[in-house]
């Protein structure tokens, strides 16, 4: 293991963010990319009307260059940048259709879910027959697999639609989503060097460094948003490192905030559409805490604490049952 390349991975990824955010963020400005706020959401998001969006162009650019450099060419790791890159397309469109030609729903729901399908497919193809990975699902605490046969590939499926999906609902405030995947992708850089996956650990970095590298443009108050063209893509890369590593339940627990911030989407729906009542003030939930009077930095921090203190708890569900601990 050389922990060198690791490290490297996450410092040239936040290097090259950083050299091209103040290349790209005028470019945007120029080109008017500029993101549209919702009407009926917190007031004070209004004065953000017009910031550049689409800054996961050059996030997504430090994520590949890196993992490119650093780590070897393997079906894995190719594997990971195929769903990074995939979902990144599918971002751009989404972002592109909204902001340059100005149809606010973007790409209609069954295209984006069409893409993500497509992107599953590819992922079970390679996965089983280039990596091995067996249709057993590991679960955490006992530590037990059970063989789900045909029905994992539906759950590949549902991990990346919903992980894509969850982290693009917790882009919605200033530097939330970027420093979740942060926190998130480092624990999985972990669970990487836990379980033996040193060579998919630098992807991890390489995540954690261009998620750090753009917190310095994208924190309150952001100079540029990384738009759905980002918050795809890292969706993609967060649902690469369970489907990838085979710890596929451990993303619930890793990504606690990405999956709350989905159910309370789906909650709110369910419940306007059956009771014509409203269970938060706004989904997705963060917006809940700000129309509460909560400062958006407040939701900010306190959301990267319940993650940081998730992905804590992960390490010791997988710690304990690796070692042979009881957690009970």
């Amino acid at each position: 293991m050389d922990m060198t390349n690791i490290l490297a991975a996450a410092v040239i990824s936040a290097g090259v963010v950083l050299i091209l955010g103040p290349i790209f963020i005028p470019i945007l400005h120029k080109l008017k990319f500029g993101q549209s706020i919702r009407t009926e959401g917190p007031k004070s998001h209004q004065a953000k009307s017009g910031t550049p969006t689409m800054g996961g162009i050059f996030l997504t650019a430090g994520i590949v260059i890196s993992t490119l450099v650093f780590a070897e060419w393997t079906a894995e790791i190719l594997l990971a940048l195929f769903i990074l890159i995939g979902h990144f397309i599918l971002g751009f469109l989404d972002d592109y259709i909204k902001v340059v030609q100005k149809r606010n729903l973007g790409l209609k729901a069954r295209q984006k879910l069409a893409g993500q399908i497509f992107i599953a497919v590819v992922i079970i193809i390679i996965s089983t027959t280039k990596l091995g990975i067996e249709t057993t699902l590991w679960i955490p605490i006992v530590g037990a697999t059970v063989d789900l046969g045909f029905l994992y590939y539906l759950l590949v499926v549902f991990v990346l639609v919903g992980a894509s999906n969850a982290v693009n609902l917790t882009d919605g405030l200033d530097g939330l989503a970027s420093g979740n995947v942060a926190i998130a992708s480092s624990v999985y850089g972990v669970i990487c060097l836990i379980t033996g996956h040193y060579n998919f650990a630098i992807f991890c970095a390489a995540v954690v460094g261009a998620c750090i590298g753009f917190l310095k443009f994208n924190f309150h108050p952001a100079k540029v948003f990384m738009g759905d063209t980002g918050s795809l893509a890292l969706g993609g890369a967060f649902a690469a490192m369970g489907l990838l590593t085979h710890t596929e339940l451990l993303l619930i627990v890793v990504g606690l905030v990405f999956v709350c911030e989905a159910l309370s989407v789906i909650i709110q729906v369910i419940s306007f559409q059956t009771t014509g009542k409203r269970v938060f003030r706004m989904s997705p939930i963060h917006h809940h805490f700000e129309l509460g009077g909560w400062s958006e930095i407040r939701v900010v921090f306190t959301f990267w604490t319940v993650g940081l203190i998730a992905g804590i708890v992960a390490l010791i569900m997988l710690v304990s049952v690796m070692t042979g601990l009881n957690l009970g």
